[in-house]
C-alpha cells in the first residue's frame, strides 16, 4: 500500500466511499469519526494527507483544521476539505474564529463540496501528494 491518508468524517457512508476510492488507488486509509479522534490519529500516525469533513458532532472539522494549521509539528500535513458545507460558509466561520483567537489561518488548498465523483477525489489527492 501507498501513502497514509486519514479520513475524518462522521458519516459512515461517506467514510466507506472514500475508503473504497483510497484502496482502489493503492493508498493506505485510516479513519476517524470526528475531530477529537482525528487529532489523536494524526498525532499518533502522522498521515501524509487528511481528508476532513467540516460539520461533525464532536470536534468540528473547522477546529481541527485550525489546530493543524497553527501547530508547527502538524501544519505541513496537507488537508483536503471534503464537505457538504459551501466554501463561503467555511471561510465565514474561519473569520469568526480569527476575530476571537486573533490569528489568520490559510484557506484550504482544496475544498471539495459533496457529492463528488471518485475521479475528482483521486485527482485532488494526487495534486496534494504528487
Amino acid at each position: 500500500m501507498g501513502k497514509k491518508i486519514l479520513v475524518v468524517d462522521d458519516d459512515p457512508d461517506v467514510r466507506s466511499f472514500v475508503l473504497t476510492v483510497l484502496e482502489e488507488n493503492q493508498y493506505t486509509p485510516m479513519v476517524a469519526c470526528d475531530g477529537v479522534e482525528g487529532l489523536e490519529v494524526i498525532q499518533k500516525e502522522m498521515p501524509d494527507l487528511v481528508i476532513l469533513d467540516v460539520l461533525m458532532p464532536r470536534g468540528s472539522g473547522i477546529r481541527l483544521y485550525r489546530h493543524l494549521k497553527t501547530d508547527d509539528a502538524l501544519k505541513a500535513i496537507p488537508v483536503i476539505m471534503f464537505t457538504g458545507i459551501a466554501l463561503r460558509s467555511f471561510l465565514k466561520s474561519q473569520k469568526v474564529l480569527e476575530a476571537f483567537k486573533g490569528e489568520k489561518i490559510p484557506e484550504p488548498d482544496i475544498y471539495l463540496e459533496k457529492p463528488v465523483e471518485p475521479q475528482e477525489l483521486v485527482d485532488a489527492i494526487r495534486k496534494k501528494l504528487d
